[in-house]
């Protein structure tokens, strides 16, 4: 974290000192001085971090200097650049102008005291680090062995753990070994375990490797070799020959000390090449690696095998070449499985004893399935009274005891690997999520922004700054730290979250750090030496926080979880004692009123208010003028002031806009109005959801030709004299990914026939109004993988054959959008089609499936579509289709689904789909429904009670 913010430090030095000397004149040669010595400090400061992880303490505390002098300088620096911004149209403005207000304002003399003394202060460290003599290298080699070596005895933990002992992995191991020893598979295949650290790889990996089939399959041509973070491949390649020669009555002729690389390769493959292998790669984390030992081994026809286990994904995808590797990602148990697991564990006999079940069930649910967590809790358990008030006292105290107790260092030790593996910018990304609560999942485009916002992104040359981030969390992802919660369309990632024994980890770091302060007590109080504030309303007392708030350096403030806000002002706290605040995320607060107090905060890069009260955005919201985001989504907000067009440096403006997710579930609102021009804000990239009006409808859309930047775009109440216009500008954003337009009104029609040239790299496309015919440019988006079209009244031709040559096209929503009688799939098209949904087509009484149509599709929803008499032709040959959906249909219609033994007439067409849904429409657009089977179930149910009332009756 101290090389984190040295780099923030220098990137933001740099254009100072280049392009706005005057604002540092008198201080600018000692500030010269100060980045070079920080440049100097840079280059040995990864040795310097990584003898801290290993615990010495010395060298933490000169790595602690290193981030507090680098935090003063942001702050020095940024607290004279307040005393001129509210004044200037710019950051820093006209230069004459902003040294006569630095005059005036604050004495240079005062600047140059305090620069003064941080440079006293750069070379007092800088003699530290000559005394502990760091290497300058990228990598430390003694560092790296030390981490190796940290803990030999937990890493033989898996390796000699007892069948009895194990847990969870039965189905896994008896999937990996059949493709060990399967005799229909002759080429060499390497499988490769993914999972986070303490998922059980090891465990599951040895449990295969010794099991009778695998050594009676490979007839002890078997090595283990442990790789992990340090290795050289000379070393590998050793320890493999030594272990192949112990079992075999021919062996290899034992390497030489001084052998090389090339010559122990070329014994191992000549070894190798007749043989049937198993060779187990345990805990690799570079690619670098497989470059070398793939060459050692031979792709032979024995059905040789290689088996690999890692922490990040993108080391199997590496070793993953041929169509016969495999990748198994190792999933956390079972409720179940961890219930038995723990028990197994913290019990003689592996049953939980009387009365403490409940708190228990509690400490298994706080581990989430982790293999590591649960077996060394439940050991540590074993050894304590068995009071119910001693465990409790446990369970409450259970996060600091994952750092102070000794028994469960090792959980941490060995998350830690993976954090310690981390590059600098990520892990600072990475402990971001320390702010967030226990189990919180967040969407990982608010992630990115916020990313962005505290310049944790660097910049990099063809890509934009979300597209960078968005790497930057798959990598995080890859690594196995950042669990998926949910995902979009097109399988990327929707929100995110870590696992709590994690979130523990990154808590201690971050406390280390002074990076965040959580508050979720009762008693609860402010620390002004921290960089960030995260406040759990649900429980701290905001009244007594707000109290014990002074002034400090305080970057960034969020608030989390619903709880009542404090009596005295909050936002007129945060803007008087936080100057320096670039971050407010006030997003579902019950906040009704933001105050002209916001405009105070001139440094602020990142502002939310969705999901409050708030209506009015005050007219100081100009002031802010190196605001990014500005997220008002699912508040009240239906106007922006004229000052808004002052935001040049804004990237997001989210305003209102309608909402499509898998319940197809539509917000129809009316999006936001802005007074005057948006023209000047030429760095949008996401603009959502800004309405046209009858009055100014067409200069607003004038004016977002001007945006050329723009990713996602959102109109509202458009009419039909804008849709010339609107093409227009559309053309002129090539880098256009996502569309939304709304009609004005539901007979208004959408006129958007204008586009010859098409944004190349749009994804998806939602066009909610009537519309003549479909545009002529919608089949030509090659990138289109989301298509939704809301009464669009259609009927002159069947919009499938112009929309079934789309090539990427994964999800299509025709919502009362087809007002003609047959939809008719043929063979060939919809290649990709996923999800499919016609929904409220009236008229339809025919869909027809050729056979060989549809090949990938997995969900279908029809209905209400009352003319529709049988189930539609052609669904039986969707051996893809996970889930049909039928929404409103007669109950003939349904009838004839109806399961054995009184099989329906069309049930042969269904039976082979796992679940068939039958749904009511409650909204406008909404739907709840029941399973096919439970369906019929309490229908036979209905008529058996109903008959036997009606004979007791009788």
């Amino acid at each position: 974290m101290a090389e984190r913010a040295v780099i923030s430090v220098i990137q933001y030095l740099g254009p100072l000192l280049a392009s706005e000397v005057e604002l540092l004149r008198g201080v600018h040669k000692e500030m010269v001085s100060i980045k070079a010595e920080l440049e100097r400090i840079h280059s040995f400061l990864k040795d310097a971090e990584s003898r801290a992880e290993i615990g010495d303490e010395g060298v933490k505390i000169w790595v602690k200097q290193v981030r507090q002098v680098a935090y003063r300088i942001q702050d020095v620096i940024d607290e004279h650049i307040l005393l001129v911004l509210p004044k200037q149209p710019g950051l820093y403005g006209s230069l004459r102008k902003v040294i006569r207000m630095i005059t005036k304002l604050k004495p240079r003399h005062e600047i140059a005291s305090q620069i003064q003394d941080i440079k006293t202060t750069i070379c007092e460290i800088k003699e530290g680090a000559d005394r502990y003599g760091f290497s300058t290298s990228t990598s430390s080699e003694h560092s790296s062995t030390s981490k190796d070596n940290m803990w030999p005895d937990r890493q033989l933990d898996p390796l000699f753990i007892e069948d009895d002992e194990v847990v969870g992995i039965e189905s896994p191991k008896y999937e990996l070994i059949s493709r060990l020893v399967d005799q229909n598979q002759s080429q060499r295949a390497v499988i490769s375990v993914v999972g986070m650290g303490g998922i059980g790889k090891t465990t599951l990996a040895k449990k295969v490797y010794d099991s009778q089939e695998v050594v009676a399959h490979f007839n002890n041509c078997r090595a283990w070799i442990t790789v992990s973070q340090s290795y050289k491949p000379e070393e590998l390649l050793k320890r493999m020959i030594k272990k192949l020669s112990e079992n075999d009555v021919l062996p290899l002729p034992l390497p030489l000390p001084d052998e090389g690389v090339d010559s122990l390769i070329a014994k191992l493959r000549g070894y190798l090449c007749e043989k049937r292998y198993v060779i187990v790669f345990d805990d690799v984390w570079e690619t670098d690696f497989w470059g070398y030992m793939r060459h050692a081994l031979p792709k032979n026809s024995e059905g040789s095998r290689v088996i690999i286990t890692t922490r990040k994904a993108q080391v199997a995808a590496f070793c993953t070449k041929t169509s016969v590797d495999h990748v198994h990602e190792l999933q956390a148990l079972s409720q179940e499985k961890a219930w038995k697991l723990f028990c197994t564990k913290a019990f003689v006999g592996g049953h939980c004893s009387p009365g403490l079940e409940e708190v228990s069930q509690a400490i298994v649910s706080k581990c989430q399935g982790l293999p590591l967590a649960i077996a060394t809790i439940g050991g540590l358990l074993s050894t304590k009274n068995k009071s119910i008030s001693e465990w409790q006292k446990f369970y409450g105290s259970m996060n600091s005891e994952l750092e102070r107790n000794p028994e469960l260092k090792s959980i941490s030790q060995i998350l830690l690997f993976s954090y310690n593996d981390l590059p600098h910018h990520l892990k600072s990304c990475f402990l971001y999520f320390g702010i967030m609560p226990e189990d919180y999942s967040i969407r990982a485009g608010k992630l990115i922004r916020l990313w962005i916002a505290e310049g944790f992104v660097e910049e990099q040359n063809g890509k934009t700054l979300e597209e960078v981030a968005e790497e930057y969390l798959t990598e995080l992802i890859h690594r196995c730290l950042v669990l998926v919660s949910t995902t979009k369309i097109d399988g990327r990632v929707k929100q995110c979250q870590v696992h709590d024994v994690v979130r523990e980890i990154i808590l201690s770091k971050s406390k280390e750090f002074s990076l965040c302060q959580i508050l979720e007590e009762e008693n609860s109080s402010f620390n002004a030496t921290t960089r960030q504030l995260s406040m759990h309303m649900r429980y701290c007392n905001m009244d007594k926080v707000i109290k014990s708030i002074s002034k400090s350096p305080v970057r960034s403030v969020f608030l989390f979880q619903e709880g009542e806000l404090p009596k005295k002002p909050l936002l007129g706290t945060l803007a008087a004692n936080f100057k320096l605040l670039k971050l407010l995320d006030l997003e579902d607060a019950p906040l009704d009123q933001l105050h002209e107090e916001v405009g105070n905060l001139f440094l602020l890069r990142y502002l939310s208010i969705r999901g409050t009260r708030v209506e009015i955005i005050p007219k100081s919201i100009g002031k802010l003028q190196n605001l990014q985001t500005l997220d008002l989504k699912y508040s009240p907000v239906r106007e922006l002031p004229f000052d808004i067009s002052r935001l040049h440096k804004l990237r997001h403006l989210l305003a209102n806009s309608f909402n499509f997710d898998a319940e197809y579930f539509v917000d129809y609102i009316v999006g936001v109005k802005i007074q005057g021009g948006i023209g000047g804000l030429e760095e949008l990239r996401n603009l959502q959801c800004v309405k046209t009006n009858h009055d100014d409808g067409l200069s607003l859309i004038k004016e977002l030709e001007k945006l050329r930047q723009l990713r996602k775009l959102g109109i509202t109440k458009l009419q039909r004299e804008h849709g010339r216009g609107l093409c227009a500008a559309i053309e002129k954003m090539k880098y256009l990914q996502r569309l939304s337009v709304l009609a004005s009104s539901d007979d208004e029609i959408l006129d958007l026939q204008y586009i010859s040239s098409p944004p190349q790299y749009l994804q998806r496309l939602y066009l909610v109004g009537r519309l003549e015919k479909l545009p002529e440019w919608i089949p030509k988006l090659q990138s289109l993988y989301a298509l939704f079209l809301w009464g669009s009244g259609l009927t002159k031709n069947d919009p499938l054959k112009a929309l079934q040559v789309l090539p990427s096209l994964v999800n299509l929503v025709l919502l009362d959008a087809y007002d003609g009688e047959q939809l008719y799939f043929e063979v060939g098209g919809f290649q990709k089609l996923k999800n499919l949904s016609l929904i409220g087509d009236k008229g339809l009484n025919s869909v027809i499936i050729e056979e060989g149509a549809l090949p990938l599709l997995e969900e279908l929803t029809i209905g209400p579509s009352p003319q529709l008499k049988e189930i539609p032709s052609g669904i039986q040959h969707l051996q893809k289709l996970k889930t049909l959906g039928f929404v409103d249909m007669p109950k003939e219609f349904i009838d004839r689904m109806e399961p054995k033994p009184n099989q329906g007439k069309d049930y042969w067409i269904v039976e082979h789909i796992p679940h068939v849904l039958l749904s009511s429409q409650i909204r406008k657009c909404r739907f709840t429904g029941q399973d096919l089977e439970k369906y019929f179930n309490r229908k036979v149910k209905n008529a058996r009670v109903r008959k036997d009332k009606n004979e007791s009756q009788s």
